[in-house]
């Protein structure tokens, strides 16, 4: 009877001990951070918004994911690099952080990228489109949500290109994004019959566009895109409408480009911009819905951007719910292995370089006789399909894709 009972003891504590390689929470929490730029260009954009949209993930979580309660963090690094990897191995260090979301700048990126693949732990880019985070510089715990520099410039020019829109002039900020996407959006409208009318290159922080725009309204163009982001794109805008070129019937493409810069620079001036956005407040009732949600704790709709932060710590929350683990890369495994499913991400699939294949909206602004509400701003023309725009799994300059025929999760 005592060896029975001996047996059935040792029999009880074998199922209650943690079998070897049980993958656990570290700490006994899982802590998230939203990490970007809360003090200058790109704060209206992402933000503290993005940490509102982290927040409303977790509570849609109920607050716990592996057993563990989840706790939100969050972060300025100011647009500086030396500041966002500062922060992001204190955080790691003091904190114990688990998981970096948003970021908001690809050269910050790339810093907090390198210090989070040493500790092993999640970083999700949202607001940073640099194609390389996925490509030669990837990680295997990182992943790229939301866009990229060859997604855009693919996306708009084979979604806007027309028998009316085939010439193209390319206003191009001078430096490594504005390079990317000028030579991505050659080479598709090449592709498809179309030419570029003419091409200029402006410094970072350019006040004045005149001569730029002198130079395009003297070429046969039917399109201008603006390949630059933030205040030159705003500026662009402006000036472009204060010469014409929009009355004249010039559409304006530009690839970054959200609800709050609409807002800024008005519908009368702005009417006709086109861009490519993951997700817009009055798409479809979920959106709405969401977008209720987010107003009543920030005061106004989300941007593309903030709702894809909620996504992605929606998504980064149930693997770790699934895997019962902070190990990053054991999440982001389980993240890829899991499709993404929410109310501005249909099946999407996280690809083994951590790109996600999300399809976007093709969004114009509208005209101010359109317009029916503060927040009425654009209207959706199109869907433009992942496979329309992401550069093959194929082509990708990832090391962790060692075959072209890497098998989809």
């Amino acid at each position: 009877m005592k060896r029975i009972i001996a047996s059935t003891l040792a029999g009880l504590l074998a199922l209650a001990a943690p079998s070897p390689g049980r993958a656990e929470i570290s700490d006994g929490s899982v802590k998230v951070v939203v990490l970007n730029d809360q003090s200058s260009a790109y704060s209206d954009t992402a933000g503290k918004g993005s940490a509102v949209a982290a927040q409303l993930a977790i509570d849609d979580a109920g607050g716990r994911a592996g057993g563990a309660p989840v706790m939100l963090l969050s972060a300025d690094h100011q647009q500086k690099v030396d500041i966002g990897a500062g922060l992001a191995r204190r955080m790691l260090d003091v904190d114990r952080a688990d998981a970096f979301f948003d970021i908001s700048n690809s050269a910050v990126s790339f810093a907090v990228q390198e210090v989070t693949r040493a500790a092993r732990k999640v970083v999700v880019h949202v607001g940073s489109g640099n194609a390389d985070l996925v490509g030669k510089a990837c990680s295997p715990s990182a992943a790229l949500w939301l866009y990229d520099t060859y997604a855009l410039a693919r996306g708009l020019a084979r979604a806007l290109y027309d028998d009316t829109h085939r010439s193209w002039f390319l206003l191009t900020a001078d430096y490594a994004f504005g390079h990317a996407m000028q030579r991505d959006l050659t080479a598709t409208l090449q592709q498809q019959g179309g030419k570029v009318a003419g091409a200029v290159r402006h410094p970072l922080g350019q006040a004045d566009f005149s001569s730029f725009l002198v130079q395009a309204g003297g070429t046969d163009m039917q399109v201008l895109a603006l390949l630059n982001a933030g205040a030159d794109t705003t500026n662009a805008i402006k000036q472009a409408a204060e010469f014409g070129l929009i009355r004249e019937g010039v559409k304006l493409a530009v690839p970054i480009f959200t609800l709050v810069n609409v807002k800024a620079i008005g519908n009368a001036l702005a009417q006709g911009t086109t861009f490519l956005a993951g997700y817009y407040w009055d798409h479809d009732e979920p959106s709405r819905a969401f977008a209720r949600r987010f107003a009543a704790r920030h005061g106004k709709p989300p941007t593309h951007a903030q709702a894809a932060v909620y996504s992605a710590v929606r998504h980064y929350l149930k693997a770790v719910e699934a895997t019962g683990s902070d190990d990053g890369v054991v999440v982001m495994d389980r993240m890829k292995a899991m499709p993404v499913e929410d109310f501005m991400t249909r099946g999407a699939v996280l690809r083994p370089d951590g790109r996600l294949e999300r399809d976007m909206l093709l969004v114009e602004v509208k005209a101010p006789k359109d317009v029916r509400g503060e927040w009425d701003l654009m209207s959706v023309r199109a869907t433009v399909r992942s496979a329309d725009m992401l550069r093959p799994l194929a082509e990708s300059e990832c090391p962790l894709v060692v075959t072209s025929t890497v098998a989809r999760p």
